[in-house]
Protein backbone atom coordinates (compact mmCIF):
# COMPACT_ATOMS: atom_id res chain seq x y z
CA UNK A 1 0.00 0.00 0.00
CA UNK A 2 2.97 2.75 0.64
CA UNK A 3 4.50 2.35 -2.62
CA UNK A 4 0.80 2.58 -4.21
CA UNK A 5 0.47 5.55 -2.40
CA UNK A 6 3.52 7.36 -4.02
CA UNK A 7 2.33 7.19 -7.24
CA UNK A 8 -0.30 10.47 -7.53
CA UNK A 9 -2.58 12.28 -10.44
CA UNK A 10 -0.80 14.90 -12.27
CA UNK A 11 -2.16 18.22 -11.56
CA UNK A 12 1.14 19.60 -11.32
CA UNK A 13 2.05 18.56 -8.99
CA UNK A 14 3.59 15.85 -7.20
CA UNK A 15 6.87 13.88 -8.01
CA UNK A 16 9.59 11.74 -6.25
CA UNK A 17 12.02 14.07 -6.72
CA UNK A 18 10.26 16.78 -4.85
CA UNK A 19 13.45 18.76 -5.54
CA UNK A 20 13.55 17.98 -9.51
CA UNK A 21 9.56 19.40 -8.85
CA UNK A 22 10.11 22.50 -6.91
CA UNK A 23 12.90 24.01 -9.21
CA UNK A 24 10.83 22.60 -12.87
CA UNK A 25 7.64 24.15 -11.17
CA UNK A 26 8.69 27.67 -9.83
CA UNK A 27 11.07 28.58 -12.73
CA UNK A 28 7.97 29.72 -14.68
CA UNK A 29 6.38 31.33 -12.30
CA UNK A 30 9.81 33.07 -11.53
CA UNK A 31 9.86 35.14 -14.76
CA UNK A 32 11.09 32.25 -17.76
CA UNK A 33 14.37 31.89 -16.23
CA UNK A 34 16.75 30.08 -18.46
CA UNK A 35 18.30 28.06 -15.32
CA UNK A 36 18.42 24.42 -14.54
CA UNK A 37 19.02 22.11 -11.36
CA UNK A 38 22.45 22.41 -10.61
CA UNK A 39 23.38 18.80 -8.73
CA UNK A 40 25.67 19.73 -5.27
CA UNK A 41 28.99 19.00 -5.39
CA UNK A 42 30.03 16.37 -4.47
CA UNK A 43 33.68 14.93 -3.42
CA UNK A 44 34.10 13.49 -7.53
CA UNK A 45 32.91 16.78 -8.74
CA UNK A 46 34.61 17.96 -11.44
CA UNK A 47 36.49 21.59 -11.42
CA UNK A 48 33.62 23.08 -13.22
CA UNK A 49 30.58 21.95 -11.49
CA UNK A 50 32.56 23.29 -8.26
CA UNK A 51 33.20 26.68 -9.90
CA UNK A 52 29.32 26.48 -10.49
CA UNK A 53 28.58 25.86 -7.01
CA UNK A 54 30.85 28.44 -5.74
CA UNK A 55 28.95 30.85 -8.39
CA UNK A 56 25.57 29.75 -6.83
CA UNK A 57 26.48 30.33 -3.10
CA UNK A 58 27.81 33.99 -4.06
CA UNK A 59 24.66 34.60 -5.87
CA UNK A 60 22.52 33.23 -3.02
CA UNK A 61 24.65 35.78 -0.72
CA UNK A 62 24.07 38.52 -2.94
CA UNK A 63 20.36 38.18 -2.98
CA UNK A 64 20.44 38.08 1.09
CA UNK A 65 22.70 41.37 1.38
CA UNK A 66 19.71 43.01 -0.74
CA UNK A 67 17.07 41.49 1.11
CA UNK A 68 18.83 42.68 4.41
CA UNK A 69 17.95 46.06 3.05
CA UNK A 70 14.65 45.60 1.18
CA UNK A 71 12.74 42.55 2.57
CA UNK A 72 10.15 43.01 0.21
CA UNK A 73 11.95 42.93 -2.73
CA UNK A 74 10.36 40.46 -4.74
CA UNK A 75 13.05 40.04 -7.49
CA UNK A 76 15.70 39.03 -4.68
CA UNK A 77 13.20 36.97 -3.06
CA UNK A 78 12.42 35.40 -6.39
CA UNK A 79 15.87 34.48 -6.91
CA UNK A 80 16.93 33.46 -3.45
CA UNK A 81 14.20 30.77 -3.97
CA UNK A 82 15.06 29.60 -6.96
CA UNK A 83 19.54 29.53 -6.27
CA UNK A 84 18.51 27.80 -3.08
CA UNK A 85 16.42 25.16 -5.11
CA UNK A 86 19.61 24.78 -7.50
CA UNK A 87 21.92 24.24 -4.26
CA UNK A 88 19.72 21.76 -3.14
CA UNK A 89 18.98 23.43 0.26
CA UNK A 90 15.24 22.96 0.43
CA UNK A 91 15.16 23.79 4.42
CA UNK A 92 16.58 27.09 2.78
CA UNK A 93 13.86 27.79 0.36
CA UNK A 94 11.32 27.65 3.48
CA UNK A 95 11.51 31.43 4.54
CA UNK A 96 11.97 33.34 1.15
CA UNK A 97 9.14 31.15 0.15
CA UNK A 98 6.66 31.60 3.04
CA UNK A 99 7.69 35.38 2.17
CA UNK A 100 6.75 35.29 -1.53
CA UNK A 101 3.58 33.30 -0.26
CA UNK A 102 2.41 36.03 2.08
CA UNK A 103 3.11 38.97 -0.83
CA UNK A 104 1.07 37.09 -3.21
CA UNK A 105 -1.88 35.63 -1.42
CA UNK A 106 -3.40 35.42 -5.04
CA UNK A 107 -0.73 33.31 -6.51
CA UNK A 108 -1.91 29.52 -4.93
CA UNK A 109 1.03 28.06 -6.44
CA UNK A 110 3.65 29.54 -4.05
CA UNK A 111 1.48 28.47 -1.50
CA UNK A 112 1.36 24.93 -2.42
CA UNK A 113 5.03 24.64 -3.57
CA UNK A 114 5.76 25.65 0.48
CA UNK A 115 3.20 23.08 1.40
CA UNK A 116 5.58 20.05 -0.76
CA UNK A 117 8.93 21.48 0.54
CA UNK A 118 7.69 21.28 3.93
CA UNK A 119 6.16 17.75 3.35
CA UNK A 120 9.29 16.83 2.17
CA UNK A 121 11.44 18.40 5.28
CA UNK A 122 9.10 16.46 7.66
CA UNK A 123 6.75 19.08 8.75
CA UNK A 124 3.99 17.40 8.15
CA UNK A 125 1.81 19.93 10.09
CA UNK A 126 3.09 22.53 8.46
CA UNK A 127 2.73 20.91 5.01
CA UNK A 128 -1.26 20.58 6.20
CA UNK A 129 -1.58 24.45 7.07
CA UNK A 130 -0.34 25.25 3.82
CA UNK A 131 -2.83 23.22 1.69
CA UNK A 132 -5.48 24.38 4.03
CA UNK A 133 -4.95 27.90 3.63
CA UNK A 134 -5.35 27.54 0.17
CA UNK A 135 -8.36 25.61 0.26
CA UNK A 136 -10.08 28.23 2.41
CA UNK A 137 -10.38 30.71 -0.25
CA UNK A 138 -10.37 28.19 -2.71
CA UNK A 139 -11.55 25.43 -1.87
CA UNK A 140 -11.19 23.91 -5.88
CA UNK A 141 -7.56 24.15 -6.12
CA UNK A 142 -6.65 21.10 -7.69
CA UNK A 143 -2.73 21.54 -6.64
CA UNK A 144 -3.52 22.17 -3.16
CA UNK A 145 -6.45 19.23 -2.70
CA UNK A 146 -3.59 16.61 -4.22
CA UNK A 147 -1.10 17.76 -2.13
CA UNK A 148 -3.44 17.88 1.21
CA UNK A 149 -4.60 14.23 0.04
CA UNK A 150 -1.24 12.40 -0.61
CA UNK A 151 -0.58 13.70 2.87
CA UNK A 152 -3.28 12.44 4.60
CA UNK A 153 -2.76 9.19 2.85
CA UNK A 154 0.77 8.99 3.30
CA UNK A 155 -0.34 9.14 6.95
CA UNK A 156 -2.80 6.17 6.81
CA UNK A 157 -5.71 8.59 7.18
CA UNK A 158 -8.01 7.89 3.94
CA UNK A 159 -11.20 8.23 6.10
CA UNK A 160 -9.99 11.58 6.37
CA UNK A 161 -8.48 11.97 2.04
CA UNK A 162 -12.20 10.89 1.24
CA UNK A 163 -14.31 13.33 3.57
CA UNK A 164 -12.24 16.40 2.07
CA UNK A 165 -13.02 15.51 -1.04
CA UNK A 166 -16.91 14.35 -0.61
CA UNK A 167 -16.78 17.80 1.35
CA UNK A 168 -15.29 19.77 -1.85
CA UNK A 169 -17.88 17.86 -3.99
CA UNK A 170 -20.66 19.02 -1.92
CA UNK A 171 -19.53 22.66 -1.86
CA UNK A 172 -19.71 23.14 -5.38
CA UNK A 173 -22.96 23.85 -6.50
CA UNK A 174 -24.38 23.18 -9.87
CA UNK A 175 -22.58 25.84 -12.01
CA UNK A 176 -19.80 24.30 -11.06
CA UNK A 177 -18.33 27.05 -8.18
CA UNK A 178 -18.27 26.80 -4.16
CA UNK A 179 -19.00 30.18 -2.33
CA UNK A 180 -17.46 33.02 -2.77
CA UNK A 181 -17.12 32.00 -6.51
CA UNK A 182 -14.01 30.04 -6.27
CA UNK A 183 -14.26 27.55 -9.16
CA UNK A 184 -14.50 23.47 -8.06
CA UNK A 185 -13.95 21.29 -11.17
CA UNK A 186 -16.10 18.71 -10.15
CA UNK A 187 -14.61 15.45 -12.86
CA UNK A 188 -11.38 16.42 -11.44
CA UNK A 189 -12.20 16.26 -7.79
CA UNK A 190 -14.13 12.98 -8.39
CA UNK A 191 -11.07 11.17 -10.65
CA UNK A 192 -9.23 12.37 -7.45
CA UNK A 193 -11.75 10.75 -5.24
CA UNK A 194 -11.45 7.91 -7.54
CA UNK A 195 -7.81 7.28 -7.27
CA UNK A 196 -8.01 7.22 -3.23
CA UNK A 197 -10.49 4.44 -3.37
CA UNK A 198 -7.94 2.52 -5.82
CA UNK A 199 -5.52 3.29 -3.68
CA UNK A 200 -7.28 1.72 -1.42
CA UNK A 201 -8.14 -1.19 -2.97
CA UNK A 202 -11.88 -0.10 -2.74
CA UNK A 203 -12.32 -1.15 -6.61
CA UNK A 204 -16.27 -0.98 -6.97
CA UNK A 205 -16.29 2.30 -5.26
CA UNK A 206 -14.02 3.47 -7.60
CA UNK A 207 -15.64 1.64 -10.72
CA UNK A 208 -19.19 3.04 -9.09
CA UNK A 209 -17.76 6.36 -9.25
CA UNK A 210 -16.35 6.71 -12.74
CA UNK A 211 -19.40 5.15 -13.86
CA UNK A 212 -21.22 8.14 -12.28
CA UNK A 213 -18.68 11.02 -13.53
CA UNK A 214 -19.22 9.40 -17.48
CA UNK A 215 -22.52 10.10 -17.16
CA UNK A 216 -21.87 13.59 -15.99
CA UNK A 217 -19.08 14.27 -18.55
CA UNK A 218 -19.64 12.40 -21.60
CA UNK A 219 -17.76 14.25 -23.35
CA UNK A 220 -14.52 13.95 -21.14
CA UNK A 221 -12.07 11.26 -21.92
CA UNK A 222 -10.25 10.79 -18.33
CA UNK A 223 -12.87 9.16 -16.59
CA UNK A 224 -13.36 6.41 -19.69
CA UNK A 225 -9.14 6.07 -19.62
CA UNK A 226 -9.02 6.13 -15.45
CA UNK A 227 -11.73 2.80 -15.66
CA UNK A 228 -10.23 1.09 -18.39
CA UNK A 229 -6.82 1.19 -16.94
CA UNK A 230 -8.95 0.05 -13.12
CA UNK A 231 -10.52 -3.09 -15.35
CA UNK A 232 -7.54 -3.86 -17.37
CA UNK A 233 -5.01 -4.28 -13.92
CA UNK A 234 -7.92 -6.41 -12.87
CA UNK A 235 -7.92 -8.41 -15.57
CA UNK A 236 -11.20 -7.35 -17.09
CA UNK A 237 -9.39 -6.53 -20.95
CA UNK A 238 -12.52 -7.38 -22.63
CA UNK A 239 -14.66 -4.61 -20.48
CA UNK A 240 -11.28 -2.63 -20.91
CA UNK A 241 -10.76 -2.38 -24.15
CA UNK A 242 -13.98 -0.65 -25.72
CA UNK A 243 -13.19 2.38 -23.19
CA UNK A 244 -9.76 3.07 -24.72
CA UNK A 245 -11.27 3.25 -27.74
CA UNK A 246 -13.79 5.98 -26.40
CA UNK A 247 -11.13 7.67 -24.62
CA UNK A 248 -8.83 8.14 -27.61
CA UNK A 249 -11.72 9.56 -29.66
CA UNK A 250 -12.48 11.85 -27.32
CA UNK A 251 -9.26 12.73 -26.09
CA UNK A 252 -8.05 16.29 -27.25
CA UNK A 253 -5.15 16.31 -29.93
CA UNK A 254 -2.59 16.52 -27.11
CA UNK A 255 -3.05 13.41 -25.26
CA UNK A 256 -4.07 10.90 -28.14
CA UNK A 257 -1.03 9.02 -28.73
CA UNK A 258 -0.81 8.58 -24.37
CA UNK A 259 -3.97 7.41 -24.48
CA UNK A 260 -3.16 4.77 -27.51
CA UNK A 261 0.46 3.98 -25.91
CA UNK A 262 -1.72 3.23 -22.65
CA UNK A 263 -4.16 0.71 -24.54
CA UNK A 264 -1.33 -1.09 -26.32
CA UNK A 265 0.60 -1.69 -23.16
CA UNK A 266 0.52 -4.87 -21.94
CA UNK A 267 0.42 -4.20 -18.29
CA UNK A 268 -1.13 -1.02 -17.10
CA UNK A 269 0.38 1.34 -14.43
CA UNK A 270 -2.27 2.94 -11.77
CA UNK A 271 -4.86 5.85 -13.19
CA UNK A 272 -3.08 7.85 -10.74
CA UNK A 273 -0.09 8.09 -13.41
CA UNK A 274 -1.75 7.98 -16.31
CA UNK A 275 -4.52 10.64 -16.42
CA UNK A 276 -4.24 13.74 -17.20
CA UNK A 277 -6.08 16.11 -14.59
CA UNK A 278 -7.29 18.54 -16.91
CA UNK A 279 -7.87 18.65 -20.52
CA UNK A 280 -6.02 21.85 -20.98
CA UNK A 281 -2.75 21.80 -22.99
CA UNK A 282 0.07 21.17 -19.98
CA UNK A 283 2.76 23.81 -19.67
CA UNK A 284 6.01 23.29 -17.77
CA UNK A 285 4.69 24.19 -14.25
CA UNK A 286 1.97 21.87 -14.57
CA UNK A 287 4.69 18.73 -15.44
CA UNK A 288 4.62 17.21 -19.07
CA UNK A 289 2.06 14.25 -19.63
CA UNK A 290 2.66 11.93 -17.82
CA UNK A 291 4.67 8.78 -19.54
CA UNK A 292 3.02 5.33 -20.65
CA UNK A 293 5.50 3.03 -18.20
CA UNK A 294 6.66 3.59 -14.50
Amino acid sequence: MAAKRNRWLVTGVLVVALGAFLTLSILPILGGRNSRPTSASTPGSTPEAVDMQTELADRARGYELVLEREPDNQTAILGLVETRIQLGDLAGVVEPLSKLADLNPDVTEYRVLLGQTKQALGDLEGAAQAYRTVLTSSPGDMKALQGLVKLLLDQNRPQAAVGLLQDTLKAANPTGTATGGSTIDDVSVRLLLAEVYVQEERFDDALSLYDETIAIASDDFRPLLAKALVLRNMGNTGEAAPLFQQAEELAPAQFKDQVRQLAAASSAPSPADSVPASETPVTEAEGSPPAPTE
